[in-house]
């Protein structure tokens, strides 16, 4: 069986020391990501995301990541650079000029790899917080239904695995529990038609090979 890793970590845009938006800064949409070498660059919100083609070794895997990152830091306009950090706070000047859809938060749900249950949609305790992932998927499968039971569970077995090998070794890591008060559950996941998507990581692993 070829098993394959892909992420598509968020992070935040910082100029002269704030946090600005990255809507309208960089190119792609969920809908329609803009495809780069190695994976692709896209909008999420007020964060800059990108995504990696999947790959099947760890070299593969940190040169995806690598080489996205360096194409992602050439669009950033101006004198604005990439922040990796699992949550920040805009400020009020900042979010009263963004669109509806910079402001949404979350999109389809996940689940609970320990209950099988819909994750509630998470709630800002301050109005101008944001957070990023660092998702991790894997591939073992393809046009998979997502809601057949036995896809499901095994999406399910190997979160509950991921939370050993990840999730737990991940708190000795990411310090900020802001962002665990909104996303990164224990055994978050949702199902793909090429297997499953791990949700439970910030974007903390991206700053090092070693993470």
């Amino acid at each position: 069986m070829e098993i394959l890793i892909g992420a598509d970590p968020e992070l935040f845009l910082q100029q002269d020391g704030q946090y600005i938006s990255a809507y309208n800064l960089i190119p792609g949409t969920k809908e329609a990501p803009h495809p780069v070498d190695g994976g692709a660059i896209q909008v999420d919100g007020m964060a800059a995301e990108f995504n990696i083609d999947p790959a099947d070794s760890f070299e593969q895997f940190d040169g995806n990541i690598n080489t996205v990152l360096a194409k992602l830091r050439e669009m950033i306009p101006g004198n604005a650079n990439l922040s990796i950090v699992p949550s920040v706070t805009f400020t009020d000047e900042v979010m009263d000029v963004q669109p509806d859809e910079a402001l949404a938060l979350g999109c389809d749900p996940d689940f609970n790899a320990y209950t099988g249950q819909i994750n509630e949609a998470p709630v800002p305790s301050v109005l101008g917080r944001r957070t990023a992932g660092g998702h991790v998927h894997v591939g073992w499968t393809k046009d998979q239904d997502v809601e057949d039971p036995v896809h499901f569970d095994s999406c399910m077995q190997l979160a509950r695995q991921l939370d050993y090998f990840l999730g737990l070794p991940s708190l000795f890591a990411d310090h900020d529990d802001e962002r665990r008060e909104m996303y990164g559950k224990a055994g978050a996941f949702r199902a793909k038609p090429y297997g499953m998507e791990y949700r439970t990581l910030s974007n903390f692993w991206v700053t090092a090979p070693e993470y």
